[in-house]
This record gives C-alpha cells, structure tokens and sequence, in this order.
C-alpha cells in the first residue's frame, strides 16, 4: 500500500487548485448569483487540460488515470460546486461512449471534444423516474435505416449549452432494464425542444433544463453497444462517476472548513478567538477526521477501476460518506460563522447550499445504501 501521489499528481492537484482559487472562486458568487453559465471559465479549464479527464490518449485525450481525475475534481470543487458540475457532467455523458462504444464510434464522437471545447449531457432521468432509471419511458423505434426516439427527460446538466446528448431509452417498456439502449445525438438535432432553465436553490450557475424528443432521427451507427445493452453501459459508467461526485463533496467540504478554520482564528468572543474555545475546536476536528476518512474512500474505489476491479460497493460507500459528511460540514461551518454565515456576504451559504445537491443527484444517498446492502447481502 502506498497513499502518496505521484510527482505528476502533485503536479496536476496543484495546476487545478491554482485555477479553482484564482479563476473560479472570484467569480462563484457573481454567477451563482445570477444563475449563470460560466462559459468563459469553463473554457479556460478545458484549455487548461482540465476538461474530459475521461477520455484516453488514443483518441487526444490527456490519457488520466481514474485517480487523477479525482484529484482534479476535488480541487474544482473546491473553487466552486456549480462550476465544477458543469465540468463533471461532460465526462459523465462521455463515460458512456468510452466505455460502451466501438472504436470507430470513439474516434467520431470522443476526438472533437478535445479539439475545441464542447459540452455534453448525460440523459437518463425522467419527471417520473429517477432512482427508478429501469422504469424510463422515452422509447426507440426502428425506423428502417435509422431509429426514432421519443420522450422527455429531466434534470439535465448542460441541456442548454449540448453539443451532444447520451440518451438512454427503451426499445419496450414492458422489458424494463433488458430494453434499456445507449445512443448518442447531435444537440442540434431536428426534434429537440428545451425546456426553462430550472432555479435551482444550489449549483445555480450549471445549466439543468427538461429535454423533450420528438421524432429525432438517431443513425444506427449511433447505438452504443446495440440494441438493449444500454443497462450494464449505465451501471458502469454509474460506478466511474459516482466517485467524482463523491470528491467534489471532499472538495466542497475542504473548501467549508478552510473558511471556518480562518474565521476562527480571526473572530473573538469572550476575549478570545472562536479557534480557543472547545466547543469550536472539537467541530473543527471532526471536519477533519470526516473529510479525510471520505477523500481515501474515493482514493480506494477510484484505485479499483484503475486496476480492473471496478466495485459498485466502494463507488456507492464514497459517494454516501461523502455526500453525507458533506453536508454535515456544510452546516457546521455556517454555525461557525453565526449569523454571519446566514448572509450571501460570506461564502459558506453558498456552500451549504451547494452541498445539498450532492446527497440527491447521481444515485441519493438513500439509494447508495440500497446498493450496498444488496452488495453486502449476495455475497453473504
């Protein structure tokens, strides 16, 4: 065992944690203010190398390890959760094709993303299902030399800004999970309407619409993996992502206790600073233990993937610790701040705010801990 990272990884952590402090953190309060897509920023990291960390060298990608895009992840997030989510949603729609696609589908839809900055969506969940993705309702039909797809989905990262979307829809209802079918669109496509943008109480500054399809001619060669394989593609890219989101809420909570640590240092209560006082102190410890304890959970489910083991079990620990801790850490640096951490002036509202989201999206951390016990229970 060794927990040390590698000159590279330091490299590449202290690359994206000088981004996330002087570019994004700046400006997080102005865009999530105005519910804001920061296009210009997020181009910056691409241009950065910062962007697509998912996609391997063969197809001009930078060739990142699972660990390495962790490492990056949680140092964005650190700068702003928003921001961040807007970036993690790329790799989480083109995960689908590196994992499910042919070579040739790599080349044509994997390459252009790292030849200029594109967005991507990733279309799974719908109004009425979301923890229950088998269940979906959006449907392709064959239609001679190509498919038609039809349906609505929900809560989609990017949807207004997609060079592509990976839809995910079912060739028969009735086959729930066997029917489930992988397949890439361009964003621009006949029959794609978008619906408002959603106001959204956190990540305010990532765009999240309602997509409805109707009639959209999908070329064949578009299927990734054919017809009804879309179910395990899913899982699979599941398992990859949900570590990255489990190490934005790592470097969200940093980020909560880094300003809560500063300010009890500087603010003085009963002729003392805060950072004196036991209580304060014990609250700060705990930040401590529970965001390294939830960082080596990441490490170690993002270790499998990078040796062949991938482990739904791991993924799904990381991202329920995280998500969870995050949270908790979110509110107690508020409650560091006092009244002052109620107020939009200083930045841990934003990030209590920001926090919540991550126990929701991305499997709830409900529905994390029924894939555990599953786990748990077949191996029994």
């Amino acid at each position: 065992m060794n927990f040390e990272l590698t000159s590279e990884q330091k490299e590449i952590r202290e690359l994206a944690m000088k981004f996330a402090k002087n570019e994004m953190m700046p400006k997080a309060g102005e865009y999530d203010e105005k519910a804001q897509m920061p296009l210009e920023i997020l181009r910056k990291a691409w241009e950065l190398g910062l962007v697509n960390t998912c996609i391997p060298t063969e197809y001009g990608g930078a060739g990142f390890s699972t660990i390495d895009s962790m490492i990056i992840t949680e140092a964005l997030a650190y700068g702003c959760l928003g921001m961040n989510t807007a970036i993690m949603a790329n790799d989480l729609a083109l995960l689908p094709i590196v994992i499910g696609g042919s070579d040739e589908q790599k080349k044509k839809f994997l390459t252009p993303f790292t030849e200029d900055y594109k967005i991507a969506a990733f279309c799974l969940t719908e109004p009425g299902y979301g923890s229950d993705a088998a269940g979906i309702k959006t449907t392709i039909k064959d239609n001679g030399d190509h498919y038609l797809l039809n349906g609505n989905k929900m809560w989609i990262t990017n949807a207004g800004y997609a060079d592509l979307f990976v839809v995910y829809a079912t060739t028969d209802t009735t086959l729930k999970h066997k029917g489930i079918t992988a397949l890439v669109i361009d964003g621009k496509a006949e029959g794609i309407e978008l619906g408002e943008k959603e106001n959204k109480m956190g990540h305010r500054c990532s765009d999240t619409r309602a997509v409805t399809f109707t009639n959209v001619k999908v070329p064949k060669e578009n299927i990734l993996g054919g017809p009804g394989q879309g179910w395990p593609i899913a899982m699979a890219t599941l398992n990859h992502s949900r570590p990255m989101v489990a190490s934005s809420a790592v470097g969200g909570a940093q980020c909560a206790m880094d300003h809560a640590v500063k300010y009890a240092g500087e603010r003085v209560q009963f002729g003392v600073p805060l950072s004196r006082h036991q209580a304060i102190q014990m609250m700060i410890a705990d930040m401590g233990i529970e965001i390294e304890a939830s960082r080596l959970l990441v490490q170690k489910a993002a270790w499998s993937i990078d040796n062949g083991k991938p482990n739904p079990e791991l993924s799904s620990y990381s991202k329920a610790k995280a998500a969870d801790m995050f949270m908790k850490v979110a509110t107690d640096a508020v409650q560091i701040f006092g009244g002052y951490g109620y107020s939009k002036e200083y930045p841990v509202e934003k990030i209590m705010r920001d926090a919540k989201l991550i126990q929701i999206y991305e499997g709830t951390s409900q529905i994390q801990r029924l894939v555990i016990a599953k786990e748990i229970f077949t191996r029994s």
